[in-house]
């Protein structure tokens, strides 16, 4: 068994209080700041305004990734939290790829979009066990 898979800790899911309400309550403001946000780039909103919009953007998909992490860490290896996390990853390089800036968000959207609504064996499939995991 590889290192890393022997240290991921093998017990039962945790449970989060009210895991539902926090999970729409993030998605929503997630949602809205990341219009706001693309928005703002696309028709040239001043910079200043929009950089607490993008660390608004930044902290909820945060969130979102700790809500959806917290019943177990093998959801950071599977197809959905790969591309969460590539998100994350994205959207932190904006500011200090600030004029690629409306590419960098239009592909943020585009793995949205495709992690929400691509089919369960990818959405759960672990690229460190290399199999589809239990939803």
């Amino acid at each position: 068994m590889p290192r890393l898979q022997r240290q991921l800790p093998s017990s039962p899911a945790r449970s989060l209080p009210h895991a539902r309400a926090w999970n729409i309550t993030a998605r929503t403001v997630h949602i809205a700041v990341t219009g706001i946000l693309l928005g703002g780039h696309t028709f040239g909103v001043a910079a200043d305004e929009l950089r607490p919009v993008l660390w608004l953007v930044i902290a909820s998909g945060s969130a979102l990734t700790a809500i959806e992490a917290w019943p177990s860490l093998h959801w950071v290896h599977q197809g959905n939290g790969v591309m969460v996390l590539l998100k994350l990853l994205l959207l932190c390089l904006v500011p200090f790829a600030w004029r690629a800036r409306v590419p960098i968000l239009l592909a943020v959207v585009v793995l949205a979009s495709v992690a929400s609504h691509m089919p369960g064996r990818y959405r759960h499939y672990s690229l460190l066990y290399r199999r589809q995991m239990k939803s």
